[in-house]
């Protein structure tokens, strides 16, 4: 069997097309100044909070070092709080302030917008079989 090369490889496929969601994604969260760490931390609190730190650096794809210093930045602009964790201690919870409740709202639509453009780039049915073929790769 030749090799693959490497434009033709899966890993480089995913990896170039996630590298160009993100570019598309950074851009449109642009004008209203919101860095796409940011966007992901607001979209993972408005899915469920409180959240700790780990889930959210998990969710966010964020490493835990990095997700502090945005969270730092995040609580100074007063998007998001830190609260002790009622049944431990040690752990530390984030919740949303008003404010980022509220840019949250303001932009939520621009990542539903482009889940909506690559759905009919890819028509509706081929979007659901290829989110399942990620999500079994993902296991």
């Amino acid at each position: 069997m030749a090799p693959v090369r490497m434009k033709d490889q899966l890993a480089y496929l995913i990896a170039s097309l996630n590298r160009q969601l993100e570019a598309d994604l950074t851009e449109r969260l642009r004008p209203g100044g919101v860095p796409i760490e940011q966007f992901r931390i607001l979209e993972v609190l408005d899915a469920s909070e409180p959240r700790p730190m780990g889930e959210i650096a998990a969710q966010a794809l964020i490493e835990t070092p990095t997700l502090t210093k945005i969270i730092d930045k995040m609580t100074t602009e007063g998007l998001v709080y830190r609260a002790p964790d009622p049944h431990d201690r040690r752990r530390v919870l984030v919740l949303t302030a008003p404010a980022g409740k509220a840019l949250f709202k303001r932009l939520r639509g621009i990542s539903s917008a482009q889940e909506k453009r690559i759905a009919e780039m890819l028509e509706t049915e081929k979007a659901a079989e290829l989110k399942s073929l990620l999500r079994e790769l993902l296991q």
